[in-house]
C-alpha cells in the first residue's frame, strides 16, 4: 500500500469511527492546545491540566509566550518532566 493509500485509509476510518474529535487537554484557542500538545509528551494530560493555567495565566498568546525567557517557562512547567526541552521548545514555536 501506497502512502497515499495508506493516508485515506487512514482519514477514511476516523472520519466514519471518531468525526468529532475530543481532548482530555483544557485549552481556549488553538495555539493553548498546541502548548498543551507539546507539554503532553511523556507526561499525562491531567498533569499538563495542572499546569497550564498558570502558563497560559501568564502567556496565552504566540507573542507573550516568546516575551518570557525560557527560565521563566521551565519554571511554570517544572512539573510536567523533560522541562529543558520542553521550555526552549515552547519559546522557539512562540
Amino acid at each position: 500500500m501506497l502512502k497515499k493509500q495508506r493516508y485515506e485509509a487512514f482519514i477514511q476510518h476516523f472520519s466514519e469511527n471518531m468525526p468529532v474529535a475530543e481532548t482530555e487537554l483544557q485549552y481556549d484557542n488553538p495555539f493553548q492546545l498546541l502548548v498543551a500538545v507539546v507539554l503532553s509528551a511523556q507526561c499525562t494530560d491531567a498533569r499538563v491540566n495542572t499546569v497550564t493555567p498558570a502558563l497560559f495565566a501568564r502567556a496565552s498568546t504566540p507573542a507573550q509566550m516568546a516575551q518570557l525567557s525560557v527560565e521563566e517557562i521551565a519554571d511554570l512547567i517544572r512539573s510536567v518532566g523533560l522541562t529543558p526541552m520542553k521550555s526552549k521548545g515552547l519559546k522557539g514555536l512562540s
